[in-house]
């Protein structure tokens, strides 16, 4: 369960996005940095770590398994996506900086937004102060956006920035066939080949699809094949 101030606003953690369910592949150094960092192998760290990269290469995915490992931990922590809770304004972060960790999604949304760039100065200052950890995760790195506290920017660019790369073809056919192992289901490799050629090379699209799939295939008690797929997406795509 996520900790409090959270809990009034309601927000859940799926229960795959942990660390076991996020294939890594070429992002393996990512996920090693964010477990030494829970684990208390870095105890110098700075306070901040900054994730960025493109749609789809599993930055809400990591943000969330953070806090699922915190917690089953025995530690406090708190996730929340910045683009869906920002209308109710900065003050919405204060008492975080009581937690262990910190996990702020879309964090490009509060660039320029000098009273939420106020209030993320002084969460960062808080959990600075009682060794608490800011885990942060935006479309491009701290830098590259047009924050205007400059005291912010200095402590944002000077934490750890870390970059997750899109997934090759190979690696997102194993990430497809563990994601479906999890679900119980048996996705042969031309199955997922399959899909890689229908479909939009996003992950977050490409697991969509498979819990489509997945529900598909438990109604009509048939296994993914080529053809059973090729018969649900062009259902899909029928008028």
């Amino acid at each position: 369960m996520i900790q409090s101030p959270q809990l009034s606003l309601g927000i859940r953690l799926p229960d795959s996005s942990v660390f076991e369910s996020y294939y890594a592949g070429r992002n393996q150094p990512v996920v090693d940095a964010l477990l030494s960092l829970q684990g208390g192998e870095r105890p110098r760290a700075p306070t901040c770590t900054w994730i960025h990269g493109a749609t789809g290469t599993g930055k809400t995915h990591l943000l969330q398994a953070v806090c699922a490992r915190a917690t089953r931990d025995g530690r406090t922590a708190a996730y929340l996506p910045l683009s869906e809770v920002i209308k109710l304004g900065e003050e919405l972060l204060a008492g975080f900086g009581e937690l262990a960790i910190v996990c702020l999604d879309d964090a490009q949304v509060l660039a320029g937004r000098e009273p939420w760039e106020r209030a993320l100065f002084r969460l960062h200052v808080e959990l600075d102060e009682r060794g608490g950890k800011l885990l942060v995760a935006g479309t491009a790195p701290p830098a590259a956006l047009p924050f205007k506290l400059r005291d912010l920017g200095s402590r944002l660019n000077g934490g750890l920035v870390l970059t997750l790369q899109p997934l090759e073809e190979s690696e997102q056919i194993a990430a497809l066939r563990l994601r479906a192992q999890l679900r119980g289901l048996e996705l042969p490799d031309d199955t997922a080949q399959f899909m890689l050629r229908r479909l939009p090379r996003d992950m977050t699209h490409l697991y969509a699809v498979l819990d489509e799939l997945d529900a598909a295939s438990l109604v009509a008690q048939r296994r993914l094949t080529v053809r059973f797929v090729k018969e649900v997406l062009e259902r899909r795509l029928a008028p």
